[in-house]
């Protein structure tokens, strides 16, 4: 069984898979990530380091080596306008102006490329080394090619397109792509799915876990919640200390970048007057409460933040003769932010954590993560004060080790 498993291919993890959505990191710039994330019911939107010359010649386009070097999504886009705007050196026009590749993370890359033929384990290895995505070619019938290739000649400059290279298509596997693909052969990895969280060692509570109080700035969080993105985890919201000998915070809730994600850019102006408390309370899914709305306005002005208030103000003008779910397309639903986001996504905007404890089975934690399409879960004790954290990677690499032990 544990043979079959590993002889699959990650191309057997893209069927049904669309292709991606692209920018181009060289041409495209943050307005028109923000044109291209709201125009697309999927919270990510992938960023192409080439530049197709806008020309019909086949050859030419063929010749072009193309690489895929990271992904953004509007979370990205939040946490720097919010820097942006404390910067008196740049306004929030020349925010806007500037290239598309200011959202990347500067650390390390968090998508690999890998061929379709690139093996399972190979996959959950590079998943583990750090890799949040995986970028497959797909493979085309041979009369649409021609056709396909004209197409790459736009498909960095409008975003309405999909990439290719050579002829291929490509789509991204996950690391929750890779969990639900386990999860059809787990009974390989028995006994472990039945085992609590706690036997298994899958705790990660060594690692400093990215945290944020409930009552300080949320402004102070902006680098832990852009360090979140980069491992694709969320930033715990904590309160006060649990009693007894060795005291621990209590989990209050989460800034998710998923939840980040589903809003627009105004919720910067939000980011960057709140508190962490506050501001879990804005960005939920049931959209802010007109107070907080007024406290966001009010604070903008007493800090001179010119450029959030200008983006604020556009914003809600913009929107208010269209705000009615009614209005927003098939299949997707409006937020109170003006944009209209997938249900899939809306799954996972909400500030309340998604939490286990010790004894939960690991089977038990992972159904709990996918249901959520999240790729972790926090773990508490019996009081709710914060123990650590069970992710996907954790999970992987339990699992990577039990199919070197039976080979």
């Amino acid at each position: 069984m544990a043979l079959t498993l590993l002889s699959h291919e990650v191309s057997d993890l893209c069927i049904g898979k669309p292709p991606l959505r692209c920018l181009s990191a060289v041409t495209a710039t943050v307005s028109d990530a923000i044109a291209a994330l709201k125009s697309y019911d999927e919270p990510f939107i992938s960023v192409w380091s080439c530049n197709h010359d806008e020309t019909n010649d086949d050859d030419n386009n063929n010749k072009c080596e193309c690489e895929c070097v990271g992904k953004i999504s509007m979370a990205d886009v939040i946490c720097y306008l919010t820097k942006s705007d404390n910067n008196k050196a740049l306004s929030l026009s020349s925010a806007f102006n500037a290239s598309v590749s200011v959202l990347l993370p500067k650390s390390r890359s968090i998508v690999v490329h890998v061929q379709s033929n690139c093996k399972l384990i190979e996959a959950i290895d590079l998943i583990t080394g750090g890799a949040q995505n995986l970028i497959v070619p797909i493979q085309t019938k041979p009369n649409t090619k021609r056709k396909q290739t004209r197409n790459a000649v736009v498909s960095l400059t409008t975003t309405t397109a999909t990439h290719h290279k050579n002829n291929n298509q490509f789509c991204w596997i996950t690391q929750e792509d890779i969990i639900r693909f386990l999860l059809d052969s787990i009974s390989v990895f028995s006994p472990l799915p039945s085992l609590s969280i706690s036997d298994l060692g899958v705790i990660n509570s060594t690692h400093k876990i990215l945290s944020v109080d409930y009552y300080s700035s949320a402004a102070s969080a902006v680098t832990a919640i852009s360090n979140a993105i980069a491992d694709n985890i969320s930033v715990a919201v904590v309160d006060g200390e649990c009693d007894g000998e060795d005291p621990r915070t209590v989990l209050i809730g989460e800034i998710s970048p998923m939840t980040l994600a589903c809003c627009d850019e105004s919720a910067a102006a939000a980011l960057a007057t709140l508190s962490a408390g506050d501001l879990m309370t804005y960005i939920d899914g049931g959209g802010p409460p007109e107070s907080l709305v007024r406290v966001v306005r009010n604070r903008l002005e007493e800090k001179g933040l010119v450029g959030l208030i200008s983006l604020v103000d556009s914003l809600s003008s913009s929107s208010g003769s269209s705000s009615s779910d009614e209005e927003a397309p098939a299949g997707r639903t409006k937020s109170s932010y003006g944009r209209s986001v997938s249900s899939a996504a809306r799954m996972a905007r909400k500030s309340v954590a998604i939490v286990c404890n010790r004894k939960s089975s690991l089977m038990a934690v992972m159904i709990q993560a996918i249901a959520r399409r999240v790729s972790y879960v926090w773990v508490v004790d019996e009081d709710g004060c914060l123990v650590g954290m069970v992710t996907f990677v954790d999970i992987l690499k339990l699992f990577r080790e039990f199919l070197d032990d039976q080979n």
